[in-house]
């Protein structure tokens, strides 16, 4: 089993790029909630979901957050 999947129903882990200044970082994804807000380790901007997306990792990151992976319609 890789190290960023639990049970093997999805993975845990995704890395976020920065619209602003195009930093990269691999964060680990909350698994009993959406996470709305993140801050850039690059710049400092905060990001926020775009119009549509459920948080940031569905906006932002290279994984959808694991409720998406797993299926549910979260969207905020």
């Amino acid at each position: 089993m890789a190290e960023s999947e639990i049970d093997g129903s999805f993975v845990a882990a995704s890395t976020l790029t920065c619209p602003e200044c195009g930093h990269r970082s691999k964060e680990a994804m909350p698994t009993n909630a959406c996470q709305y807000f993140y801050d850039c380790k690059g710049c400092g901007a905060l990001l926020k979901p775009k119009p549509g997306d459920c948080c940031v990792y569905c906006s932002f990151g290279d994984v959808a957050c694991p409720s998406i992976q797993l299926g549910d319609d979260c969207r905020g």
